[in-house]
Order: C-alpha cells, then sequence, then structure tokens
C-alpha cells in the first residue's frame, strides 16, 4: 500500500470537471485507488464518491492505493492534481 498528501491546487477544487479528469485517470490504473479526507475515505474511481468529500483549493487529502501499479497510480495522480486538474 501506497499513500501520500496531496494539496489541491486549482481554482475550482475537485468539482465536476475536475473529478471527472481525476476518476478518469485513476480508473486507468489496475490498483485500488482511495481518496482520503478527515474521517471520509471514497473511492477515487468513483464520481458520486470524489464529489461527496466536497474537496476545494487548498485542502489537502491522502490518496491511498493498493495494487500491483500502485506507485504509479499515486504518482500520475499527484502530477494531475499539481498540473490543476485538467486533460
Amino acid at each position: 500500500m501506497t499513500q501520500r498528501d496531496v494539496t489541491i491546487v486549482n481554482n475550482g477544487g475537485l468539482h465536476a470537471r475536475p473529478a471527472t479528469f481525476f476518476i478518469q485517470k485513476a480508473n486507468s490504473y489496475k490498483s485500488s485507488i482511495w481518496v482520503v479526507k478527515d474521517e471520509r475515505k471514497v473511492n477515487a474511481k468513483s464520481l458520486l464518491g470524489v464529489l461527496s468529500v466536497g474537496i476545494a483549493q487548498g485542502m489537502t487529502i491522502t490518496l491511498v492505493a493498493d495494487g500491483e501499479d500502485e506507485a504509479k497510480a499515486i504518482d500520475g495522480l499527484e502530477e494531475l492534481i499539481k498540473t490543476g486538474l485538467s486533460d
């Protein structure tokens, strides 16, 4: 299992469009991936799950991955977040 804290940098946080890019990227990996914010842990491959957390700009989330490509998944999702969650 691999995990990493990442701060959301884009203005809108993880609202509908950036969240869609995020889950599409998450779904490109074989590993199980979760987003953890405070006491909530949601499936990073679920749009409703990610949107339900209400992640805004400046918030820090923890990405957790478990599986054969877990390190690659965390690196890829962190890079997507750092570049502003655009395609």
